[in-house]
């Protein structure tokens, strides 16, 4: 048997062992369901989608992790370092301070119990329709975005290493996660992502010790990089780089799931300072590949490749499995994560947009699993005219998420923050967005448009907030009409508990 076809067969089996986690981890929740007395097509729709509320630190730290270290951040960052050396680090940086914000500002809203970012977001402009609509349709197209973004970058390790065509290893890697997933939905994806967190972290320590023999050890690395004088990138441009990806953190639904699904606040706030720091920490070792794979071949064409590239020239075949399958479980636990997030604001915010009403408990699951088949052919389409991972996400985080990320901050922090604001935000973000990226000058010069798109939002969000009237509702008023709503997709006795009790759970949110 060739080496590649050793890579095939690895990854085959690594496919079916996360199926059968993702079959084990349903029927482990429906099980504990039935000791605890829950049953009912309300309480399977709230597992599927959210795992029943009740995940511990463990789980969430594990899902918060193997979801941070996605396809930016691995085969991304060691393509970045290629080029730049140690500021390959700037990813740990920014994905370390957003999910250190989430922490501090945003692990509260657990206890208002809401389903989507959409929810949340248009609760703090007076459950507004129209932004709540608008945050959805952009958390869908995001969604599929970051889903194409990983399907590339799991796509690129697979064909790299086995030798099948990419269009092949992206069909391959599409259908992999998206049967764990449909099987057994959120609970599958936390319990699998878990398992890859775990993976992910040991393949990418093996793969650094070796690297670092492989040119001789650390003080041989710090000499050869200053010898050959990799690239330092400029100022502006780093500094755009670690901010899209902070923004990319406190705007992605997915992470907004790991509180909405935790235990309570302290179980998420927890997991979230632990995930930040193990990030960081992490970030050193993409970078550190980087810069080796830059001195041992420095004619690579894609630097995206340079991952794989050292897989298959430094390890043995046996540990290039493992490590081929650490790539994979980045980018498939990413990728997961962003599927069932997407699902969540297809089922509760466009649906309800489409046909004027939630769907049935008992449809939930049901059409939850169409929903993922859909999303992910999306997304699919997406990677498949894609080539450039880095400007994939970076440019989509520019033009989706920024607006979103002024919203959700604003409304956190400022309680006069109204409906026009929001829709300043969501609006001024891309068109800033799209101006740079049809201006190669300028483009350059900021590195990506998230800074500007960031910047010119909030000035917009804030000016227009202050020139037009307050919202017509309180938060707590708008937090009993969302609960109201949601009731109806759970067909839950919620509605008159928290009716008496939205008040003062809004208050505690926002003093918290």
């Amino acid at each position: 048997m060739t080496d590649q076809a050793v890579f095939l067969v690895g990854f085959l089996l690594y496919l079916a062992l996360m199926i059968a986690i993702g079959w084990w981890a349903a029927n482990r929740q429906k099980a504990s369901n039935v000791l605890q007395g829950k049953s009912g097509a309300a309480q399977a729709g709230e597992d599927f989608l959210l795992g029943g509320r009740s995940l511990p630190f463990w789980l969430t730290l594990g899902t918060t992790v193997a979801t941070m270290v996605g396809t930016g951040s691995s085969m991304g960052a060691v393509g970045y370092a290629y080029h730049h050396g140690w500021a390959g680090t700037l990813y740990g940086v920014g994905g370390a301070l957003g999910i250190l914000l989430l922490a501090w500002l945003f692990a509260p809203l657990r206890q208002l119990r809401f389903m989507t970012m959409s929810e949340e977001l248009s609760y703090y402009v007076g459950a507004d329709a129209l932004v709540k609509n608008l945050v959805a349709l952009i958390i869908f197209v995001a969604c599929i975005g970051w889903l194409g973004a990983h399907i590339l970058g799991g796509s690129m390790y697979l064909a790299w290493l086995t030798g099948i065509d990419q269009s092949q290893a992206k069909l391959l890697i599409a259908f992999g996660f998206a049967i764990y997933v449909v099987i057994g939905g959120y609970t599958a994806v936390v319990w699998t992502d878990a398992i890859q967190a775990l993976i992910l972290f040991a393949g990418f320590i093996l793969m650094a010790l070796f690297a670092l023999h492989a040119v001789g050890g650390w003080d041989v690395l710090q000499q050869s990089i200053s010898d050959h004088q990799i690239a330092t990138p400029k100022l502006l441009p780093s500094i755009s780089l670690a901010v899209a990806i902070l923004v990319g953190v406190l705007a992605t639904p997915s992470f907004r799931q790991r509180i909405y699904s935790g235990l309570n606040v302290s179980t998420v706030r927890r997991s979230f300072v632990w995930s930040g720091a193990l990030y960081l920490g992490f970030s050193l070792i993409p970078a550190l590949l980087g810069a080796v794979a830059w001195l041992l071949i420095p004619t690579l064409e894609n630097p995206s490749y340079a991952f794989p590239y050292l897989a298959l020239e430094l390890l043995p075949v046996g540990l290039g499995v493992l490590v081929l399958l650490a790539g994979i479980s980045a980018t498939m636990s990413s990728a997961s994560s962003d599927a069932i997030a997407a699902v969540s604001v297809l089922l509760r915010d466009i649906y309800a947009l489409l046909f004027r009403r939630t769907p049935k408990a008992e449809h939930v699951v049901r059409w939850s699993r169409f929903g993922l088949v859909g999303v992910v052919g999306l997304a699919l389409l997406f990677a498949l005219l894609a080539d450039n991972i880095i400007s994939y996400i970076t440019s989509m985080i520019a033009m989706l998420l920024s607006g979103m990320c002024v919203l959700a901050l604003l409304g956190r922090c400022w309680q006069r923050f109204n409906r026009y604001g929001a829709l300043a935000a969501l609006l001024v973000a891309p068109v800033v967005s799209a101006a740079i990226l049809l201006q190669p000058d300028w483009l350059a010069y900021w590195g990506n448009p998230v800074l500007p798109a960031v910047a010119l939002s909030t000035v917009a969000a804030v000016l227009v907030t202050l020139l037009t009237p307050q919202n017509r509702l309180s938060r707590a008023e708008a937090l009993a009409v969302l609960t109201a709503q949601r009731a109806q997709m759970e067909h839950s006795t919620e509605v008159s508990a928290v009716a008496t009790t939205s008040s003062d759970n809004a208050l505690k949110a926002e003093l918290s």
